[in-house]
């Protein structure tokens, strides 16, 4: 199969997207198991792109028990260089209200049950992450966001919490206090995935509600969340048919060389069975 070169991570509310014209749909084996579902190949503007449901059919996955790993290899096997990521988050902050996309460029991580590296026994890898999603994709993203009219903040801290319920008040409040900007279950595991794999990464962070600091308005509920999901997922549409004919390029980004000196193992003490699963991005290093 021709490689596809870009992939389009859907969140909730965002299980399939109009504007991609389906040619095949593909079920990718990994070395970590199975993605959350078939990935869906085709085209939008015209550029072949890879989409995938990050939830799987009907939103039947929650975020803890997604196979991080299965689906950001999946992409990579596939050809993949670049992923956009939507993700329905909350706000915290007043200037954040729903409706609005943030173009993320940091991350706090509180999640605790998941694994989030393709490394481990039998090889050591430190990849860079001081600036965890990809600055190149991002300033298109950010571009194609304004064109389209979108009510976009270029720039913003997503905190990724477990879940899958919402935060506690308290809770809501120490995060405002570190100056995070939205809240979130998944888009952090796939950004360090999508480093290791040398992959560049954009979230675009969809503010469905405030969170509960919010005191003045409603508690988070499933139905709020709903009505302005729908809205966003219109947006988000919006802006990768708007950006994807500007990302057929060459990157020059250092997304593509992420482990060139990440690799602390010596090459003759990984075991085979390592080389062999993780021989996309350990090749052209050993």
């Amino acid at each position: 199969m021709e490689p596809v070169k870009i992939g389009v991570i859907g969140g909730s509310g965002l299980s399939k997207i109009d504007e991609l014209e389906v040619e095949d749909s593909v079920k990718v084996d990994t070395p970590f198991g199975a993605p959350s579902d078939e990935f869906l190949v085709g085209s939008i503007s015209g550029v072949r792109v890879a989409f995938l449901a990050r939830h799987g059919k009907g939103h039947s996955i929650p975020p803890t028990d997604l196979n991080y790993r299965a689906n950001i290899w999946g992409m990579k096997k596939l050809g993949v260089e670049r992923i956009i990521a939507s993700g329905a988050c909350g706000s915290l902050k007043e200037e954040l209200p729903p409706g609005h996309i943030v173009v993320v460029d940091q991350f706090i991580d509180r999640t605790r049950h998941r694994a989030d590296t393709f490394s481990g026994p039998g090889l050591v890898v430190h990849a860079m992450f001081a600036d965890p999603t990809c600055a190149e994709l991002s300033g298109k993203l950010y571009e194609s966001a304004c064109n389209v009219g979108a009510s976009v903040h270029k720039g913003g801290t997503y905190l990724c919490m477990e879940g899958p319920q919402f935060s506690t008040r308290a809770e809501s409040n120490l995060y405002r206090s570190w100056n995070a900007d939205v809240i979130g279950m998944t888009n952090l595991t796939e950004a360090r995935l999508a480093r290791e794999a040398e992959i560049c990464y954009a979230s675009l962070a969809l503010v469905t509600d405030f969170d509960c600091w919010h005191e003045s308005e409603e508690d988070v509920t499933i139905e709020m969340v709903i009505k302005v999901m729908q809205k966003n997922a219109e947006t988000f549409r919006k802006i990768i048919k708007e950006a994807i004919p500007k990302l057929s390029g060459e990157r020059y980004c250092p997304c593509k060389e992420a482990l060139k000196y990440a690799i602390i193992t010596d090459a003759d003490r990984i075991p085979d069975k390592i080389k062999e699963d993780l021989d996309l991005v350990l090749k052209k290093y050993l």
